[in-house]
């Protein structure tokens, strides 16, 4: 491929992205009615707190697009496991674009790199390779936030289950519903418990009770454990109910069901680990069997 050719690839994909964006804005968009009434609502979505840190490259390609594309372009956002990680939805919108754009121009590089050492490719073959891979690349982000959630739920899981721990001590010193909530969570510096120190501050602040913030973030981050415990500070806080026994059980509960997923856990990885070694016998006593059987074919 002669660099002249290569040259009137890379314009004319600016040109065809120029006026695929051009189409965007002239276009009648297609609003997503959640996204419109998340925008407008004054929540408290982790996905969309601000800053104070300055925004890097990414962030700032992200700020671009998301008010420059179509809510529609971006296919999917998984909102709650940016919301428990924590990520703004600028930086996720830029790790997809910079993503896409490393598979756009991949192929092209390597095209370039063959046509400077004299091997010619085929025309289809970079532009198919590059469309192809950029759109793979595109949902890579989506799939890094599934997993890193997966992680950060097991970790909030775990550090919930102290938080508990800690409020049920609380009350056994006297202390109010709120007050032991809000004592309890400053007791951690871990980042779940700044996160409930957060949200309990913020429920203070707007007159809201600490259990019904923690059952709205529960429902936001998609952990039903959060249910359950604000369930029972409800029970206490609006009927003085004793509830040092069932926050000590809870909390037992949460650690009995995580010890039971790590032991599943270890033994799908041990049963893992045991194909190797059963292929590499398996291989073994083919190599012993094979010049046998060679000369078996060969009488025959």
């Amino acid at each position: 491929m002669s660099t002249g050719l290569l040259l009137s690839m890379l314009a004319g994909g600016c040109v065809g992205l120029g006026v695929a964006l051009l189409l965007g804005r002239l276009l009648p968009a297609h609003v997503d009615l959640g996204d419109a009434l998340t925008r407008l609502t004054p929540s408290r979505r982790t996905t969309t707190v601000t800053d104070t840190r300055a925004a890097d490259a990414t962030e700032r390609v992200g700020q671009w697009a998301m008010a420059a594309l179509p809510t529609g372009f971006w296919l999917h956002t998984p909102h709650r496991e940016l919301a428990l990680l924590r990520k703004p939805l600028s930086r996720f919108y830029g790790e997809k674009l910079t993503f896409a754009a490393v598979g756009l121009a991949g192929p092209i590089a390597i095209t370039a790199l063959y046509s400077a050492l004299g091997w010619h490719l085929p025309f289809v073959l970079p532009a198919v390779a590059s469309l192809g891979l950029a759109g793979v690349l595109f949902f890579i982000p989506n799939y890094n936030a599934v997993a890193e959630a997966k992680r950060a739920r097991v970790e909030f899981r775990r550090a919930l289950g102290a938080y508990i721990e800690l409020v049920a001590l609380e009350r056994t010193n006297g202390s109010g519903v709120r007050q032991s909530m809000e004592a309890a969570a400053r007791l951690g510096t871990t980042p779940v418990f700044e996160h409930l120190d957060q949200e309990l501050a913020r429920a203070n602040l707007s007159g809201v009770a600490p259990w019904s913030a923690l059952r709205d973030l529960g429902d936001e981050l998609d952990l039903p454990e959060l249910h359950d415990f604000a369930d029972i500070m409800r029970l206490s806080g609006e009927q003085g109910a004793a509830v040092y026994g069932q926050l000590r059980s809870r909390a037992d509960l949460m650690r009995n069901a995580l010890l039971g997923e790590e032991l599943a856990q270890a033994n799908t990885d041990s049963e893992r680990l045991s194909i190797p070694g059963s292929i590499t016998g398996i291989v073994f006593m083919a190599l012993l069997l094979a010049p046998a059987l060679l000369r078996l074919f060969t009488h025959t």
